[in-house]
């Protein structure tokens, strides 16, 4: 897991375009009653059928907007998000 990781950093080779969220100490979704609390968000890309987000610590976060999620790390150098 990578610490400390910044915006800039983010590795994205996929169509969609990431907003800087640095500002945020953590991110909130509920879905009725299951909830998603995503600490220290970096970035953030909107979707037709979701939000896509990286955090510090280089984890990927994707939430879809039916409250399906799931996240995963990438190997050191490789991108955050390919599709």
């Amino acid at each position: 897991m990578r610490y400390d990781m910044e915006y800039e950093d983010i590795i994205n080779e996929s169509e969609y375009n990431f907003t800087d969220i640095s500002s945020e100490e953590w991110r909130e979704y509920d879905f009725g009653g299951v909830e998603v609390r995503i600490d220290n968000p970096i970035g953030l890309a909107v979707g037709e059928n979701g939000h896509r987000i990286v955090d510090t610590n280089g984890v990927s976060h994707y939430v879809g907007y039916d409250g399906f999620y799931f996240s995963w790390e990438s190997g050191e150098g490789e991108p955050h998000f390919v599709k």
